[in-house]
């Protein structure tokens, strides 16, 4: 009945790692896994900054975990860069509990989002494709 409406693409997502003391990470894929319907997978990169075109052409959304933009800048400073270069949409996650995120993350993010699933997978597949 609603076949139309079905997604059947594999998202590609690089999402932000790190120093994690809220666990951020792991909530925010427990929200991924728990939307069955939404096909993604992870690209990770021992260096994002070294990193070239063929591994960022997969790349479909740049997920930044904003609760972990101080513990873990330099990692957030290179995908910022990589998001730029190669045309990457950045969706914005905000910190867990917080309105607030990183004025420098807001301004290139193509969408922000809090931490219902819905609205994350929402806002993944709606990204804007140019920033």
């Amino acid at each position: 009945m609603f076949e139309d409406e079905r997604d059947d693409k594999i998202y590609n997502l690089i999402i932000t790692q790190g120093i994690d003391q809220n666990n951020e990470y792991g909530q925010f894929t427990e929200k991924l896994f728990s939307k069955v319907e939404f096909l993604w997978k992870e690209s990770m990169s021992g260096s994002y900054a070294s990193a070239g075109e063929e591994f960022y052409k997969k790349v479909d959304r740049i997920i930044m975990l904003s609760g972990l933009y101080n513990d873990n800048t330099e990692l957030f400073e290179d995908l910022l860069a990589a998001s730029e270069k190669y045309d990457i949409p950045i969706v914005l996650v905000r910190p867990l509990g917080v309105e607030e995120v990183p004025e420098k993350l807001e301004e290139k993010a193509a969408t922000i989002v809090g931490w219902n699933a819905n609205c994350i997978i929402d806002s993944i597949k709606d990204a804007p494709e140019t920033m």
